[in-house]
């Protein structure tokens, strides 16, 4: 179990596959706040609503020139069906090792009725134009999380 990525640091690059049939590359999308949030499994309640929030709000993101990206350890055939159920309108990536989960500390043991497992903590990611880290949201409540973060992208500037 890694450490939380800290804000102010270079954010760890990754390359994972998409639902869009394509590998995304962190470091390749230079010059654009990103936004990176992990989140545990696809087509749960929680899982769906800040999906959901994140679809809804996508035509501020891009007027920020901001790209949304969840992550969970679900298949791409998975996210296929959970974007297609959904009409979510922003990429998912398959991160089915957890490695890059790990590499941004969002792979944690959690406690579920004191049974305890590995997983994705919800969390998310804010990373500016440089490719570091501008804010960090390490355990997220889903209702309100995405007004959350359009606000921290605009103190960005």
């Amino acid at each position: 179990m890694a450490d939380w990525v800290e804000v102010g640091s270079k954010a760890p690059d990754f390359t994972l596959p998409s639902d869009q049939a394509a590998k995304v590359k962190l470091s390749a999308l230079g010059g654009k706040p990103v936004v990176v949030y992990f989140y545990p499994k696809d087509d749960t309640p929680g899982c769906t609503r800040e999906a959901c929030a994140f679809r809804d709000r996508q035509p501020a993101l891009a007027k920020l020139g901001t790209l949304v990206f969840g992550i969970s350890a679900d298949s791409v055939a998975s996210h296929e069906k959970f974007r297609d159920k959904y009409k979510l309108n922003f990429p998912l990536l398959a991160d089915t090792d957890h490695k890059v989960a790990e590499k941004y500390g969002a792979w944690r043991e959690k406690n579920m009725y004191g049974k305890k497992s590995m997983g994705i903590q919800r969390s998310t990611f804010l990373i500016d134009r440089d490719g570091r880290i501008a804010q960090v949201w390490k355990k997220v409540n889903v209702d309100g999380h995405d007004a959350e973060v359009i606000a921290a992208i605009r103190e960005l500037g």
